[in-house]
C-alpha cells in the first residue's frame, strides 16, 4: 500500500485532526477565477487516494503515525462543500450548512478532505526525520524530497520502511492504553449523513476551468485527469495500474527546486501478489510535442531502468501525451525510442525495447473529459 505524509504547523492541529479522523489542506485563494498549478497538483494527490493507504503527519522534524485511509460510504476523499472544485470564492452564508468540516468561515479554503482511522494507533511519540531516513536508507526516495509541500505520497516499499520504524519505536505502546492520541468517529458519522453525489471528487471541473475549446492550458490539469481515470479504474488507453503518483523525482539528489520530476509514475503488481510486474511513465505536454520532449521521455525511461527495473527495460511502459505530434517528432520517436539490453545471465539473451506510445489528447466539452487517440 501507498502512504501519505501530511505537514502540519502545531501540535494542537495534530491532536484535533487525529481525533476527528479527517484531514483537509488549507488552500490559497484561486487567482482571477483560475486554478494555479499548485491547486491542481493538490487535487491530483487527493484523486489518487484509496482506502487502505497509510496516513502519517509531519510536524517540527518529527513524523507521527500510523493511520489508514478509510471509506465513508464508498470513498475516502470528498469535496468539503458542493462545487469546492470550482475556482471561485463562495459566500460563507450560502454554503455554511453544506460544509462537511466545522461550520466556520475559515473552512472555505479547505476544499478537499480525506477520512482515516488509526491503524493500529496514532502514537504520541514522533520519530525524528533523520532517524527515519537512517533507519532504512536504501528504501527512502520520495520522502527525501519532502520540501515546500502540504503533503507527499510515498510508494509501497518506502511506506513499509516508514511504518516499520514507527512501530519499532512505539512497540511498548501496542498492548497498553498509553502513548496514543485519542480518536473519535463522531465527525465521520456526521459527514456520512450529509454525503451525496455533489460531494464526490473528480477531475472534470479542473479540466473545464483550464480549457479553451479542445485544448487544456495547464499540464497539471491533464495530470489530474489521467491520475483520476487510472486510479479510479476507468477504461483508458493507459491501462490499469496498482500505484500511481505524480511529480516523482527522476534525478540524482540535488537542491529540491532543481530536481527533475516525472509527470506521472506508477507500477502494476502481478495479480494476487505484491511483486511489481511493470513500471509506468507518462510525460505530458499541453501543446504540440517537439523533439526535446522525446529526449526528456527517454531520459526518464533510463532513470526508471537504472533505479527501479535494474536493467530490465521490458518492465517499462512509456507514454508521451500531447495536443499534437508533428511528423518530425514521430520520426524522432522511431529513431531514438529504443534500447538494446541483455536479459538473464546464464544463458544471456539479447533483446530490444520499443515500448513508447504517442497519445494525442482533445478536450470534449460535452463530457468534460479528455479524449485520447494513439498516433
Amino acid at each position: 500500500m501507498a502512504g501519505y505524509v501530511f505537514s502540519l504547523n502545531n501540535m494542537e492541529s495534530l491532536k484535533k485532526i487525529i481525533n476527528n479522523g479527517v484531514y483537509s489542506t488549507n488552500l490559497t485563494e484561486p487567482k482571477n477565477s483560475r486554478w494555479l498549478p499548485h491547486h491542481e497538483g493538490t487535487l491530483t494527490d487527493y484523486l489518487t487516494m484509496k482506502e487502505g493507504d497509510n496516513v502519517y503527519f509531519f510536524i517540527k522534524r518529527k513524523i507521527y503515525g500510523i493511520g489508514i485511509l478509510k471509506n465513508i460510504n464508498d470513498n475516502c476523499k470528498f469535496l468539503n462543500y458542493p462545487e469546492a472544485d470550482i475556482p471561485k470564492m463562495p459566500i460563507y452564508g450560502y454554503i455554511k450548512d453544506s460544509l462537511l468540516l466545522d461550520e466556520t468561515n475559515e473552512s472555505i479554503n479547505n476544499r478537499f478532505i480525506c477520512s482515516f482511522y488509526p491503524h493500529p494507533y496514532f502514537f504520541e511519540k514522533g520519530i525524528d526525520m533523520d532517524d527515519v531516513l537512517a533507519s532504512n536508507p536504501d528504501k527512502f526516495r520520495i520522502l527525501r524530497a519532502f520540501w515546500k509541500l502540504s503533503f507527499i505520497k510515498i510508494a509501497d516499499e518506502e511506506n513499509k520502511a516508514l511504518r516499520d520504524i514507527i512501530l519499532k519505536r512505539n512497540e511498548e505502546f501496542l498492548n497498553i492504553k498509553k502513548g496514543r492520541f485519542l480518536f473519535s468517529e463522531s465527525l465521520q458519522n456526521s459527514i456520512k449523513h450529509k454525503l451525496s453525489e455533489k460531494y464526490y471528487l473528480t477531475s472534470e471541473n479542473i479540466l473545464k476551468y483550464s480549457s479553451r475549446e479542445d485544448y487544456i492550458k495547464h499540464e497539471m490539469a491533464i495530470e489530474a485527469h489521467i491520475a483520476d481515470i487510472i486510479t479510479n479504474k476507468k477504461d483508458s488507453v493507459f491501462g490499469k495500474w496498482d500505484f500511481i503518483s505524480h511529480q516523482v523525482i527522476a534525478s540524482p539528489f540535488k537542491p529540491i527546486d532543481y530536481m527533475d520530476k516525472m509527470d506521472i509514475f506508477g507500477y502494476r503488481n502481478i495479480a494476487g501478489f505484491d511483486t511489481i510486474s511493470k513500471y509506468l511513465l507518462i510525460e505530458i505536454k499541453r501543446d504540440s510535442a517537439n523533439k526535446e520532449a522525446i529526449n526528456q521521455l527517454m531520459k526518464y525511461v533510463d532513470w526508471i531502468n537504472q533505479e527501479y527495473s535494474h536493467g530490465d527495460y521490458s518492465m517499462i511502459e512509456a507514454f508521451l501525451v500531447a495536443y499534437d505530434f508533428p511528423e518530425d517528432v514521430i520520426k524522432e520517436k522511431e529513431n531514438i525510442c529504443k534500447r538494446n539490453y541483455i536479459k538473464g545471465r546464464r544463458p544471456t539473451e539479447s533483446a530490444e525495447w520499443r515500448n513508447v506510445r504517442l497519445i494525442k489528447y482533445k478536450y470534449d466539452n460535452n463530457t468534460s473529459n479528455l479524449v485520447f487517440e494513439e498516433v
